[in-house]
């Protein structure tokens, strides 16, 4: 059996889901430039094996959750507040005075490494999508609920999810010379982000109430 299929399509899934600007690809990015390439690589493997337990246990419940709607709208719902507790968070750190650099702290490795893995961890969007992703592929015959497709599609998705942060923690560090406006307005560009997710989720779940 030909498993390179799923492992492909789970690796542009993934990509495709985490390339736009979102909560911890920017937060990776403003790691790099803070911190350094190693804390920054450190954040993104923290992250990327919590999208690994969340592309798995996805895949596990696909039918289960596409036989019962409520169970997405729960997800949403349990989000909303999160990402809306976040949005919070970051406008109020923004708004802190902000330290010398002679007296910030460094964080250990170990730090941002849990700090990424809790930030993926709080980002519960990933368990629908793969849901409704895997569940459309199966509908035309491009996956299919076995134990070796269900591993190659979350061996490509955990490939093509370091990949992206990846490629963000690089590209920014590049550019470290170029780039204080991240360093300065991190904190309000994350929120921003997180607001706009508040605000679509919100739409949605005040749409799917009111239908």
């Amino acid at each position: 059996m030909n498993l390179l299929s799923p492992f492909f399509i789970g690796f542009i899934v993934a990509a495709i889901g985490i390339t736009p600007p979102g909560l911890i690809n920017m937060t990776a990015a403003k790691v790099s430039l803070k911190d350094g390439r190693n804390e920054a690589i450190s954040f993104a493997v923290g992250a990327t094996i919590i999208v690994f337990f969340q592309t798995f246990l996805a895949l596990l419940f696909a039918d289960f959750i596409n036989m019962h709607p409520e169970v997405i709208s729960s997800l949403q719902e349990i989000g909303l507040f999160i990402f809306f507790g976040l949005t919070v968070y970051f406008f109020w750190k923004a708004k802190k005075p902000k330290k010398p650099k002679s007296e910030m702290k460094v964080r250990s490795k170990t730090n941002r490494f849990f700090l990424g893995m809790l930030l993926s961890a709080l980002n519960l969007f990933p368990i629908p999508y793969y849901v409704f992703v895997s569940i459309t592929l199966a509908a035309y015959g491009y996956f299919y609920f076995l134990d070796s497709f269900i591993y190659a599609f979350v061996g490509g998705a955990v490939m093509g999810s370091f990949l992206v942060f990846y490629l963000y923690i690089v590209f920014f560090k590049k550019r470290e010379s170029k780039s204080s406006f991240l360093m300065d307005n991190g904190n309000y560009i994350i929120g921003t982000i997180t607001g706009l997710v508040s605000i679509v989720t919100f739409f949605k779940l005040f749409k799917v109430f009111f239908s």
